[in-house]
This record gives C-alpha cells, sequence and structure tokens, in this order.
C-alpha cells in the first residue's frame, strides 16, 4: 500500500504539468491498483478494498486527473464512517480535497472534522489542519485556530521521537501564521498573541474550530454528527 500521507497543500501534488517519465510511472501504478482491486475477492473487508481504491485516487491525482479521483474514492465517505474506519475515513476527505472538484472545501471540512473528533494519525491530522491555513484569508483568525489545534493534536497523540518531530513543525506552522495574521517575528509577541485571542484554550479552540467547519460545510454534512456523537465514550 502506497504511503498516503496527507500533503501540505493541493500545489504540492498539482504545481504543474508532470513529466513524461513520471507519467509513465504513476500510469503503470494505477494499472497495478486496478488489477489489484479487480483480483480482490467480493468478501474482501471495506477497509482492505478502500486501501487500494485510495492508491488509486492518489495515482490519479498525481496524473492530473482530479474528477476520476473523486468518482473513485467519494463512494467510501459514507462506509467507512458507519464502519468507523476513522483513518480511512479521512484519507478519503483528503484525496477528495486534493483532487479540487466542486465539492473538495466540504470534503475537507469533514475530514477535519472527523481527525480531531477521533484518534486517528496525529500527522494526518496535522496536515487536514495545515490545509485549513492554506485554505483561510491571512487577516482571517481561522487559521490561527487551525495552527493550534494541530499543536494540540501533535502534543497529545504522539510521544517521544515522533512528538519531538511533529511539534517542531506545528511551531513552525504557528510562527508562519502569526507573521502573517499580525507580523509577529518574536516569541514574547508570539506568547501575547497566543493569550490575547485565547489560542491557548482547548475548550475555547474546539468550540472555535466548530463554528468554523459548520460555516464551511454548511448543511452539507455527509453524515450524521450527532449520531456519530452519541458512540463517542463519556470521557
Amino acid at each position: 500500500m502506497a504511503d498516503r500521507t496527507p500533503q501540505s497543500s493541493p500545489e504540492s501534488f498539482l504545481s504543474g504539468s508532470i513529466g513524461p517519465e513520471s507519467r509513465a510511472v504513476l500510469e503503470q501504478q494505477l494499472a497495478e491498483h486496478r488489477a489489484h482491486l479487480a483480483a480482490l475477492p467480493e468478501s474482501a473487508a471495506l477497509v482492505h478494498r478502500a486501501h487500494v481504491l485510495l492508491d488509486m485516487g492518489e495515482a490519479l491525482i498525481g496524473l492530473e486527473r482530479g474528477q476520476e479521483a473523486w468518482e473513485t474514492v467519494r463512494p467510501l465517505v459514507e462506509p467507512l464512517v458507519a464502519a468507523g474506519d476513522w483513518q480511512e475515513a479521512v484519507e478519503t476527505c483528503d484525496v477528495l480535497y486534493r483532487a479540487e472538484q466542486e465539492g473538495s472545501i466540504l470534503a475537507l471540512g469533514q475530514g477535519v472534522w472527523l481527525s480531531v473528533t477521533y484518534p486517528v494519525k496525529a500527522q494526518t491530522t496535522v496536515a487536514m489542519l495545515g490545509h485549513i491555513v492554506d485554505e483561510t484569508p491571512e487577516q482571517a483568525d481561522g487559521a490561527a485556530v487551525a495552527a493550534m489545534m494541530a499543536h494540540y493534536i501533535a502534543g497529545l497523540r504522539t510521544e517521544g521521537r515522533e512528538r519531538d518531530s511533529l511539534m517542531f513543525l506545528t511551531t513552525q506552522i504557528i510562527a508562519r501564521v502569526a507573521r502573517r495574521h499580525r507580523g509577529i517575528e518574536d516569541q514574547e509577541t508570539l506568547d501575547t498573541w497566543i493569550e490575547m485571542y485565547e489560542l491557548n484554550n482547548t475548550d475555547t479552540l474546539l468550540k472555535r474550530l466548530g463554528r468554523m467547519l459548520d460555516a464551511i460545510v454548511g448543511d452539507h454534512w455527509w453524515f450524521d454528527r450527532d449520531e456519530l456523537r452519541t458512540r463517542l465514550p463519556v470521557n
């Protein structure tokens, strides 16, 4: 299975037309994934089928065939959510976002909600929140909320060297957002900015992120969040 770690922005994938050698490699990979999918037995678990379809989606995005990527993986979202396959559900939303189709921003909002609500890989959640940072206007507060939530998730869901590495990354994202938001360059002013906007208050941060995702998705949620909340553990 290919590495599907979400990228920091769609531009990292779609930075221009790909060369003939890269295109040939991706076409070969796509053919192999299709053969793999065809060889799966009807009894194959949803998550196994999803892995192959997601690999196909990645190859199609690399080939700049976003509509095909969307059509390949969009049917996965609801079944994966229903099955509680949260990691794969978020990866699907990431592919849909990077497919750059009409509904891609909806996919981003829903993928962020799932990635923050459920214990998916921290690196995946940080990358999804990074997309929010990239999508948010420079002077808007949304980027600061997303950046601080990424930092919080990195500290919560990792440990050891992985934690150090990911928190260093999220610290850099916070500094970048502060620089573009208020021209902040030094640590003391950064700390003041964090306190002033209550970015160090997790409860407030979650509420602000929730309002932001509601604004992004509106009435177009692909799953029933209230029903999903009833499945969450009390503690």
